[in-house]
């Protein structure tokens, strides 16, 4: 619900549970009063009384601050939007040059619209309408040079449509406020977006030029926060870097700047978009605390800085950095879209109002709420050692084992057999594929599985047919050498031909056969960006034209094969964001495999995004990027709290472990509903103490609080301690659930020569005597069975059974080793 009231000029925007609320001051400025949690009373008065007690009430400059006119000082006040040139020093919203060389911006309010629900919101020039095309309305083309110009994009930057999902219909009220510079012809406007059912708010700028000059855009933010420091705050963010993304980082914000961005063309595995700015102290269930996100796949920026005068300000969108933008005559410039959301109850409440914002109103199509297939992808059983026998045998293995999906990774088209060569050549290697794709996709459906398939549709290789027809298609400086990553460079998708040339490649391919699933991957950064189709004084507009027509390229083939499960990838997590996500409803989190690190790198995850989104795979051992050696159980124990795959040899693993295998798949397809859907909760993130060893332990409740599933990881064991105690989250406090564990049988191995300490003969460690013992006996691990109720298991915990110390064991004996891990479920009686 938005209202306005207009005895004070105040906007108030609600959702179920918060509440956001600016006023217009008497010369126009736009001041930010409040965003937290919903008073009790939203009555008219109460809101006048807020007016009250939160407007700037300064009469005087002070010090060598600047005034304009009535004494106001820019630089103290909380604003909607910030500029340069009148005496606001901190990081602006939005800067601009003028045609006269001027960088000076004053926006004052105008108007105001307010449109509610869905069927006023249909129509309207919105920020859930630009995915249809009218995102960036600078579509013009330059004659005297014929080049592309404008954008030319169908589709351009991804947004919410609220009113294409039946179930949002009058939860979304949408807020347009109007303002114009006071000495240039230049329109903002400031568009919000309310959505009750998650509690969240979005906001986005469109800048329109209505002079007769060339106007030169040097930013556009998407969403600006100031607010008061009466308390002090930490700016979490989440980055890191290739195999190791999505770490937490928290920095105090004190007098200064605190600035995250990525600058690599993508939103980057080394600084994800998603970011909370919290109050110090806060935890999973205390603490105020407000989360952010932006739609966007490209270069991003967010900063946090606390100004002299104890103003705190939160700034997401574009990263001005390499940015320019330049406005014709008539021709506007829109933002991408900012997620906000506050939370009164800790990371916890923000990632409840963040998942359901995704689940509901980002993830779209046929596959939005579709149960995820478990999958078995080629790439770490055989990388580009392919060819149709090996496949076929592959997959047979996985239909013995349960799984739903075999998917051909590299190596199936032009001459690639390395990374050197082909990409660009998107046909199929009939020496490896005699019949084509469509012979293989046709035995492998004969299998009783799905096919999917691998394409990188964005790159080129040198040597490939299409760089040797094309040279001037992918991007590099003309008559300079050209920086590369992993043998290949980018294709120019500010380029029209270039985006129509992949999407007719990618429809043969994807019609070529019955493929249900598509990996979408891009494994390098950006350098040397430069368009041939650009004029020069246009190239700092690459990255963002690329965003465009990347989001184009995505519309259309989506669009076009809509039963196709889409799934993106980067070089792993390297655009893991919500622009993708409109588009592909699930992304690889991570080439990283490793379970130990996976842990940590999904639990970042968590904070911003829901499981279902986060495909996540058990590999071999030992581990293919930190040949560390870790459990079955506990690679799939991990892999599980997301859309689970396989990627490892199932030709080559032992009877024992296929037979596990086939467990855990049959396992996990019971449970999947709760799994990919259920509500997140994180309990212990990595905990480390003289009697907790890198502790794990996370659930996921079903929507409906009928079952769970918890998991409880120890990195370590400590010796002569058998105690270990887990907590649960988000059950149903009246009900009663049954706790169950795992049933895990151990090898007779694990114990090393300790078995000759209950055998009548000695045993030789490694020995055939050993192995033949381990053929007929098998350790039976310890039996959980507990009953209680939700509110006993959420307040108290349970005690788990006792682990083995070197004193004795039975079938009650916990066996936990290094990087242990166990899954209980939870069913309500």
């Amino acid at each position: 619900m938005i209202r306005y009231i207009e005895e004070h000029q105040v906007f108030i925007l609600e959702t179920k549970s918060t509440q956001y609320a600016m006023c217009v001051r008497p010369d126009g400025h736009l001041e930010h009063l409040y965003y937290g949690g919903r008073s009790l009373d939203c009555g008219d008065q109460n809101i006048v009384g807020l007016w009250d007690v939160a407007h700037d009430r300064s009469l005087f400059e002070t010090g060598n601050a600047i005034a304009l006119d009535g004494g106001l000082t820019l630089e103290s006040l909380l604003q909607e939007l910030s500029s340069t040139g009148k005496g606001d020093v901190s990081e602006p919203f939005v800067c601009m040059t003028h045609a006269n060389g001027s960088t000076t911006c004053d926006f004052v309010y105008e108007s105001y619209e307010i449109k509610n629900g869905r069927d006023e919101l249909e129509g309207l020039p919105c920020a859930v309408e630009y995915h249809r095309g009218t995102y960036g309305r600078f579509n013009t083309v330059n004659e005297q040079q014929g080049t592309e110009v404008g954008s030319g994009v169908a589709g351009g930057l991804q947004s919410i449509q609220a009113y294409e999902r039946q179930n949002t219909a009058g939860e979304v009220t949408q807020l347009t406020i109007t303002l114009r510079d006071k000495f240039y012809r230049q329109r903002l406007e400031l568009i919000y977006v309310t959505w009750d059912d998650c509690d969240v708010i979005t906001r986005s700028a469109r800048l329109t030029n209505e002079s007769d000059d060339v106007e030169r855009v040097d930013r556009l933010m998407s969403m600006q926060f100031d607010m008061r420091m009466y308390q002090e705050y930490d700016m979490i963010h989440f980055g890191g870097a290739w195999a190791r993304e999505m770490h937490r980082s928290v920095h105090p914000v004190r007098q200064g700047r605190v600035s995250v961005s990525s600058s690599t063309g993508t939103s980057g595995s080394r600084a994800n978009p998603f970011f909370m700015v919290v109050e110090h102290g806060s935890s999973e269930e205390h603490g105020e605390c407000y989360g952010f996100n932006l739609i966007y796949s490209g270069d991003h920026m967010e900063s946090c800085e606390q100004n002299s005068y104890g103003r705190m300000r939160i700034l997401s969108g574009i990263n001005p950095e390499g940015f320019l933008f330049a406005l014709e005559p008539g021709q506007s410039f829109q933002s991408p879209e900012a997620v906000m959301t506050y939370s009164d109850s800790g990371f916890g409440g923000v990632s409840s109002h963040m998942h359901a914002f995704v689940r509901r109103h980002v993830v779209r199509g046929r596959w939005a709420d579709r149960e995820r297939p478990v999958l078995l992808n080629s790439w770490e059983a055989a990388y580009f050692d392919i060819n149709e026998k090996k496949l076929l045998k592959l997959a047979k293995e996985a239909k013995k084992c349960g799984i739903e999906l075999f998917v051909m990774d590299g190596g199936w088209f032009g001459h690639r057999d390395n990374d050197t060569s082909s990409l660009g050549d998107w046909q199929e290697n009939r020496s490896k594929l005699p019949g084509g794709v469509k012979q293989l996709a046709d035995k492998i459906n004969a299998l009783g599985l799905d096919f999917g398939i691998w394409v990188e549709p964005e790159m080129v290789n040198e040597d490939s047919d299409l760089y040797r027809a094309h040279p001037e298609w992918a991007v590099r400086v003309p008559g300079q050498s050209h920086a590369e990553g992993r043998h290949q460079m980018i294709l120019d998708l500010t380029n029209k031909d270039v985006r129509d040339h992949i999407v007719e490649a990618m429809t043969n391919v994807f019609s070529s056969a019955n493929i249900s699933y598509v990996k979408w991957d891009m494994n390098r950064i950006m350098s040397d960006r430069y368009s041939q189709t650009l004029p020069p004084d246009r190239q700092s507009e690459f990255g963002h034209r690329y965003v465009l027509g990347l989001y184009d390229i995505m519309g259309r083939l989506t669009e076009r094969f809509p039963e196709i499960l889409f799934e993106g990838c980067a070089a792993g997590g390297n655009r893991f964001d919500l622009g993708i996500l409109c588009y592909m409803p699930q992304i690889w989190a991570s080439d990283d495999t490793d379970a130990r690190e996976r842990l940590e790198i999904q639990t970042g995850y968590s904070y911003g995004y829901p499981m279902s989104v986060v495909s996540s795979h058990v590999s071999g051992c030992p581990n293919h990027q930190t040949l560390r050696v870790t459990p079955l159980e506990t690679r799939f124990g991990v892999a599980a709290f997301g859309v689970l795959g396989y990627e490892c040899n199932l030709c080559d693993m032992k009877k024992k472990d296929l037979e596990a295998i086939e467990e855990q798949v049959e396992f996990y397809k019971r449970h999947r509903r709760t799994l990919q859907f259920g509500e997140y909760h994180r309990i212990e993130n990595g905990t480390v103490s003289d009697l907790r060893r890198n502790v794990y332990q996370f659930m996921t409740v079903s929507p409906d609080g009928s079952e769970a599933v918890s998991c409880y990881y120890e990195g370590q064991v400590i010796p002569n301690y058998t105690y270990k105690h887990m907590r649960t989250k988000g059950l149903d406090e009246n009900a009663v659930y049954v706790m169950e564990g795992r049933s895990l049988q151990y090898s007779v191995k694990l114990m090393g020569d300790l078995i000759n300490t209950v055998t009548p003969v000695h045993v030789k460690p490694d020995s055939l005597t050993q192995s033949a013992i381990d053929k007929v006996v098998k350790l039976q691990g310890e039996k959980e069975y507990v009953k209680a109720s939700g509110a006993v298991f959420n307040r108290v915990g349970v005690n788990l059974a006792p682990n083995f110390a070197g004193t004795g064991y039975n079938d009650q004996t916990a066996l936990w080793t290094e990087h242990g891990l166990r899954l209980y479920t939870f069913t309500r009686q």
